[in-house]
């Protein structure tokens, strides 16, 4: 929901410091992996119970996921590189819930669980949506330039990213905090189906 806008206000910024990171000799696929390193060790400080240190390991890995685009954008993009990303992408959003419910089982696991899934539903819908738009040729900048088809949603990377935020900053508070933003990743999923249903 938010992207969009937040992408119009720093995308300039991000190309300066991608253009910085290509004369220094640092590719996108670089970036892409150092942010995915940044955010396993947010996840080992989550499990640790060490928050404060794994919100500044998120914003930071976060930078970083956004620096690739960039990086890509002033050299050449590349099929592989949209792969790795999204792939690395789903993977720390994974990452988190899990390690939250590693740090506390018993408050945590079930709200982990039920968050996961509502990832695993609505990552699905959103990669066969792609895959789809793909198929039929379907095209669109509205997130900038993409290697796949980007539709919108009620729950989109920067939600998800003040979601990880907030359960740092109020960890008793994980598990409502969990279980409101799997409502908004349910209602993103079951809107994409409907769209896909139009559309397909």
């Amino acid at each position: 929901m938010l992207d969009g806008v937040i992408r119009k206000n720093i995308e300039p910024a991000l190309d300066r410091l991608g253009i910085a990171l290509v004369r220094l000799g640092i590719g996108a696929d670089q970036v892409t992996i150092g942010a995915f390193v940044i955010a396993l060790f947010s996840g080992l400080a989550i499990v640790a119970e060490a928050y404060a240190l794994a919100l500044v390991l998120i914003l930071m890995s976060r930078l970083a996921d956004g620096l690739d685009g960039a990086v890509a954008r002033a050299t050449m993009p590349t099929d592989r590189g949209g792969f790795l990303d999204i792939t690395l992408d789903f993977a720390f959003y994974g990452l988190v819930p899990a390690a939250f419910a590693l740090a506390d089982p018993g408050e945590n696991a079930a709200a982990a669980a039920i968050l996961l899934l509502s990832f695993y539903v609505n990552g699905a819908s959103f990669l066969a949506y792609a895959v789809m738009a793909e198929k039929k040729g379907l095209s669109t900048d509205r997130r900038g330039q993409k290697s796949l088809y980007f539709t919108t949603g009620l729950a989109e990377g920067v939600e998800t990213i003040i979601a990880f935020c907030l359960f740092c900053l109020f960890p008793g508070a994980f598990a409502p905090l969990a279980l409101i933003f799997a409502l908004m990743c349910f209602v993103t999923a079951g809107a994409r189906i409907l769209l896909a249903w139009r559309t397909f």
